[in-house]
């Protein structure tokens, strides 16, 4: 169960998310507050798995008051203004909702953030099937069997998923790699991670994935060997 609290000036877009969590049985919305000052003396006593926020807010915007918050907890922004999207982003978001917010588009946010909830508190004890990154102004569950492969492009990396477009992120390659199952992904150079499965064949220093060459780095040489060795 996820706890959550939300906080908006006006009382008529919390009425709607009270309505919206309502329907949902993974989600415990614990109190709603229109004075941010509130609920940052709230969240310091009774710490939220997720805050839906809104950002234009006389007092303190939304923005100052993440930075106020001293958890970890999950953020689902909601504005009535597009442009603060890539501001969001940036804030390490789950999701981002425009008003007038549209139910089904609320569900997904919520479901998101769930997801990455049970992610967060299971992944230690069972086996990890997906990988959850920003892209696209919000946190994306990308299933790890669906991972073609994953290339650094100077401070992004470019996830290859098939069937689907390039996600781009602000990631090192020391994060994903300590992200990834190191029993299904290998990193090839210092500018590739491939998953393991997916290599066909090595010759001079190239991978064969399924059709696409990827050069093999002089310091990870020993590693990729290993896999064709009995």
């Amino acid at each position: 169960m996820i706890n959550a609290i939300a906080i908006d000036d006006e009382p008529l877009a919390l009425h709607v998310i009270e309505t919206f969590c309502a329907t949902l049985e993974f989600i415990h919305l614990q109190k709603t507050f229109t004075k941010p000052t509130e609920a940052l003396k709230y969240l310091r006593k009774f710490p939220a798995d997720l805050i839906f926020l809104d950002i234009n807010m006389p007092a303190m915007s939304g923005f100052e008051l993440i930075k106020e918050v001293q958890q970890n907890s999950m953020v689902i922004f909601t504005t009535a203004f597009s442009e603060y999207a890539a501001k969001s982003y940036e804030l390490n978001a789950v999701d981002y909702l425009l008003k007038p917010i549209n139910q089904k588009r609320f569900e997904q946010a919520v479901q998101k953030a769930n997801d990455y909830f049970n992610y967060k508190n299971k992944v230690s004890t069972s086996v990890q099937k997906d990988l959850f990154i920003r892209a696209d102004y919000s946190l994306v569950r990308v299933p790890l069997e669906d991972i073609l492969y994953i290339e650094a492009l100077r401070d992004y990396l470019k996830v290859f998923v098939k069937d689907r477009k390039t996600l781009v992120t602000r990631m090192t390659m020391k994060e994903i790699t300590d992200s990834l199952p190191s029993s299904d992904f290998i990193r090839v150079h210092r500018s590739y991670i491939l998953p393991k499965r997916k290599i066909k064949s090595i010759r001079n220093k190239i991978i064969d994935l399924d059709g696409k060459e990827i050069p093999i780095g002089g310091t990870y040489m020993d590693e990729v060997s290993k896999l064709f060795k009995p």
